[in-house]
């Protein structure tokens, strides 16, 4: 079985105070390099004071395009750490920019890789996760006699309705994951006795709470 593909539910920030520094990760959904950047650089830009403004990013089905930035931090104290915590989520399409302002008190390189880090992971606790699966749209066409035993059977499956249409006979809207496309075709047409006609529409996005065990 695949693993799920996993996002946060919205963007956020994050704000956390660690030996007088303030540590504030956003966070944000992008579905390209170009709107990662773009992310970035309204980040960096609203936090030009800051003293560094560090980040991280995966993007793609399969994660392809992944980037991170210490951003004048020594070297993997930031960016790496920041990355890390986008990957232990299993997280897809997320961008995470980690702005500090320094207060004082160096905290050395383990001190600096924890608090990149829990910033990260504290922030993308804050926005939660959702788990994006395929649907496809299956059009049915049913007699009104079956109708009722149509809607009661899918109820029991939790299958969603999306739209019907009533005419000479009832056009059945619903959504059904990408990959149980097929089995569940089958499953309707053996419980109506090939007594309805199913065709595949579109598709679409749908969103799923996640929590992790």
């Amino acid at each position: 079985m695949s693993e799920p593909f996993l996002t946060i539910a919205k963007n956020t920030s994050n704000e956390m105070v660690i030996k007088k520094s303030r540590f504030i990760c956003s966070v944000a959904r992008v579905t390209s390099d170009e709107a990662a950047q773009q992310f970035i650089d309204q980040v960096s830009t609203e936090n030009r004071k800051a003293t560094h403004n560090c980040y991280a990013y995966m993007v793609g089905d399969r994660d392809q395009i992944q980037r991170e930035s210490d951003n004048g931090e020594p070297s993997g104290t930031a960016g790496v750490p920041i990355l890390e915590s986008l990957q232990l989520a299993n997280l897809h399409n997320v961008v995470a920019v980690v702005t500090r302002y320094f207060g004082g008190i160096k905290l050395g390189a383990g001190g600096l890789i924890r608090a990149y880090s829990n910033s990260a992971t504290n922030a993308i606790h804050k926005a939660g996760l959702v788990q994006l699966v395929t649907q496809a749209i299956l059009e049915i066409t049913v007699s009104y006699a079956q109708h009722d035993s149509l809607l009661h059977y899918l109820k029991e499956h939790q299958i969603e309705v999306a739209d019907e249409q009533f005419g000479a006979t009832v056009q059945t809207s619903i959504y059904v994951d990408e990959d149980k496309v097929a089995a569940f075709t089958k499953l309707l047409i053996n419980r109506f006795n090939d007594q309805l006609t199913i065709k595949k529409g579109t598709s679409r996005e749908h969103e799923i709470p996640y929590f992790a065990n």
